[in-house]
């Protein structure tokens, strides 16, 4: 049995979902693929659970300028062996920097004993990402700084690295899209 609440932010209303002891979900509304980790049959809409008091508070620090730490929270998000290694790195990014899916390719074929790994892998992995904003997806650029590929959208990815204070002076929000 999974459990939801609701936690509404700057950028939207964020959908939480737990297993009663760990988070297992934030989607921002609207976001691609929201909730598709899970079947909504198994959701029962719970507000009191402790989860989610202190996921919510620990958003309420992160959307204030905070910097709180991930690991703060348990996390539980459900995924294939490749989509864990993909998150489990995108949690090692630190608040204010970028990296390039060329360069999480090149740490997960390392943490999975692989010669290389493909960047258009690691790119539908993030996307993939079930826990967004807390598991941070929206810090994942293109090698040539293209703010390319955020299932919340690219004007959320920008506020989102703005409120970190990314330096954005190399980045652009490219012509074409694969985000919505």
């Amino acid at each position: 049995m999974y459990y939801s609440t609701t936690y509404s932010s700057p950028v939207g209303i964020i959908t939480l979902a737990c297993d009663g002891d760990s988070l297992i979900g934030s989607w921002i509304e609207r976001q691609k693929y929201h909730g598709d980790t899970i079947l909504h049959e198994e959701i029962v809409k719970k507000n009191d659970i402790s989860i989610f008091d202190a996921a919510k508070r620990w958003l309420d620090r992160y959307f204030d300028g905070k910097k709180p730490d991930i690991f703060e929270l348990p996390l539980r998000p459900i995924g294939s062996k490749f989509r864990q290694e993909v998150w489990s790195i995108l949690c090692e990014i630190p608040y204010g920097e970028v990296i390039t899916y060329g360069s999480i390719a090149k740490k997960t074929a390392v943490k999975m004993g692989k010669k290389s790994m493909s960047s258009q892998a690691v790119g539908g992995a993030v996307g993939h990402n079930p826990i967004s904003v807390i598991i941070p997806c929206h810090r994942v650029v293109g090698s040539n700084g293209s703010l390319t590929g955020y299932s919340g959208g690219i004007n959320t990815k920008v506020k989102l690295l703005e409120l970190e204070g990314v330096d954005m002076s190399h980045l652009f929000v490219p012509s074409k899209s694969t985000a919505p």
